[in-house]
Formats: structure tokens, sequence, C-alpha cells
């Protein structure tokens, strides 16, 4: 039986995006078995205080390890990670270090306080749907039964969602 994976999506846009999401997805490779990763993705900010820079933004989906086989203990280690990177929170989409948002772990559905999986935003989200494509084409909402694809085709006039040519592995 195929492990589940959780979904992750991975945002930046505060002291060097790209050296955050990179090192964050080390971090994540140490959390289970990376089985697929988007390339790096440039976005203008959704929502939040005017005047932000461009976000970086990827999904990785990870097979976890059997500590956190559950929503819960991975939406814990992603918060963990945000913490070490230097993440707060204090204003609602706020510029940030470093956000890590469990987009989906299998075909579970969770709400309960502080956690809602699938992301109850997920087929709203252009920059969170083309790296998903991208990287799991084949992937589908286990409440809607859409693609990734399917959704960000649906998706009225998003801002553009641009694939950079940023490299994963660069210094």
């Amino acid at each position: 039986m195929a492990p589940e994976l959780a979904l992750i999506g991975l945002g930046s846009n505060l002291e060097d995006p790209a050296r955050q999401l990179r090192t964050a997805s080390m971090e994540l490779a140490r959390c289970g078995s990376v089985e697929a990763l988007s390339s790096l993705y440039r976005t203008a900010p959704v929502g939040g205080p005017a005047g932000q820079p461009d976000f970086l933004n990827a999904v990785l989906a990870l097979a976890p390890n059997a500590s956190l086989a559950t929503p819960r203990a991975m939406l814990d280690a992603l918060l963990a990670i945000e913490r070490r990177h230097g993440r707060t929170r204090r204003v609602p989409w706020e510029a940030r270090t470093l956000d890590l948002d469990l987009l989906a772990f299998g075909e579970r559905t969770v709400v309960e306080p502080g956690l809602s999986v699938p992301h109850p935003r997920l087929l709203e989200r252009a920059f969170v749907l083309a790296p998903l494509c991208e990287a799991l084409p084949e992937w589908r909402h286990p409440l809607t039964g859409a693609s990734a694809c399917e959704a960000l085709a649906l998706l009225p006039s998003a801002p553009p969602v641009t694939r950079t040519g940023l490299d994963w592995d660069a210094g």
C-alpha cells in the first residue's frame, strides 16, 4: 500500500525567499521521503498589506515518517520549521520569511481547531494550483475530485503565476 502523501505549500517573500525555500525543503526531507517537488514560482501577494514584495512559491509532496503520520503531527512539524525561519504572525497575509501550508494529507478530511485538511482555500489559489499541477498532475482533491490542473483552468483571471528559472540546488 502506497503511503499517504502530505502536500505542502511553501512560500516566502522576505529575507532571500529562494534560500528560505531551499532550506525549508531540506528540513522537510528529514520529515519523510520527498516524492515530488515543483519548480519555484513567482507570484504577486494575494491579500494582506499593500507594498509587499513578490512571493516565491512551490509545492512539495512528502511521504511522512511514522512520527508524522497524522495531519496534526505534520502541521506541528510545519509550524516548528516556520518558527526556526523567524516566522511571526501579527497581521493576516503579511510578508513572511516562510509559510508552510498543509494542503492535503492523502484522502483525509479533517476539520478541527487550527487544522482544516484539505486546505479550505486550496482550489482558489493559483499560486498553489500551478506548482501542484506541475508536481502532481494526477492528484485529485479529496472532496471535489478536481485535479489541480482542472481547478487552475477554472480560476477567474488570477494574478500571474510565473515559473522561475531558479534552481533548488543553487547555493
